[in-house]
């Protein structure tokens, strides 16, 4: 695809580029240096479509349709891993951001109601666990996403990740006409920044896909409590740098990902709770929802 350079639906164009050390010092409310984001993702995986992500290999690499083993992978996570994960952050007093399928509404409605009791932000994340770039008519699937979310929490959702992180060029466009605030598909930097739209400004917030356990642990095939330690070590360089006095001083933003079928399993669950514990003892770390982040960001005056 040929894209003019001053095509102004360019990433590069959309997302104007801040050097980190020129970017304004902000401070968090509380005082603390690090506003940790923690982001749930719950997915529709469809049985009559190919399997967005693979854990066995079908034999002789042969693509087949049911494609039962990698479904049931995910089933897992959505009958049993999303529990331990409501477990693990209700008895620690923590409301993560929640990355939900439009679909998953009436597909896993006691997943979604439970989210919604216990106080979880819902970030739209499409409607089925689709690219983008396969989807015909963007507004419609935007709207009935938000329609469907507003359904369950009575609010549309402020926030949108792309399935997979995906957008085509008139995304942010879309996204912004249809009432969207801020998005996580541009992971670019350790604070929020904004994104052009023919209508105004997204804000881009720093989700992850370094910690994040599906490129971590289901394509790189780390150890999994590399996770863990992975996680402590970018906080704590994060909380060093928003103390110091120096050019890249002031507040950070760290999320981090997680998905029921990957990290809710029983072996992993436990490095879960405790990179929870380890953040939950830092007096220099505040848990945010997205839209805590989003208000505090606009708030600051900064424009970058």
């Amino acid at each position: 695809m040929d894209i003019a350079l001053d095509d102004p639906r360019r990433p590069e164009n959309r997302l104007a580029y801040r050097a980190a050390v020129d970017r304004p010092r902000l401070a968090l409310p509380g005082g603390q240096h690090v506003a940790v984001w923690p982001v749930v993702n719950v997915e529709h995986w469809l049985i009559d479509h190919p399997m967005p992500r693979q854990i066995l290999v079908p034999p002789t690499a042969a693509s087949l349709l049911p494609d039962l083993p990698n479904w049931a992978w995910h089933e897992y996570g959505m009958r049993v891993g999303f529990w331990r994960f409501l477990e693990a952050f209700t008895s620690r007093g923590i409301c993560p951001t929640l990355s939900i399928n439009g679909s998953v509404c009436a597909a896993y409605p006691h997943i979604a109601e439970a989210a919604h009791t216990a106080g979880w932000e819902f970030m739209a994340h499409g409607f089925h666990q689709v690219p983008t770039h396969r989807v015909e008519d963007q507004p419609k699937m935007i709207a009935r996403t938000v329609a469907a979310i507003a359904e369950v929490t009575g609010r549309p959702p402020r926030g949108w990740l792309g399935p997979g992180l995906t957008e085509t060029l008139d995304t942010p466009d879309h996204l912004h006409e249809a009432g969207i605030e801020y998005v996580g598909d541009f992971v670019v930097d350790d604070r929020p920044c904004r994104v052009a739209t023919r209508t105004g400004s997204l804000v881009a917030l720093p989700y992850s896909v370094e910690l994040n356990d599906i490129p971590l642990l289901a394509i790189q095939h780390h150890r999994a409590d590399e996770f863990v330690e992975r996680a402590v070590a970018n906080f704590d360089r994060l909380a060093a740098e928003a103390a110091g006095p120096g050019p890249l001083g002031g507040a950070k933003v760290m999320s981090f990902a997680i998905h029921p079928y990957i990290t809710g399993v029983p072996h992993r669950i436990g490095l879960l709770e405790r990179l929870l514990d380890a953040l939950v003892a830092r007096s220099d770390a505040v848990f945010m929802q997205g839209t805590e982040i989003l208000d505090w960001y606009l708030g600051s005056g900064d424009e970058s």
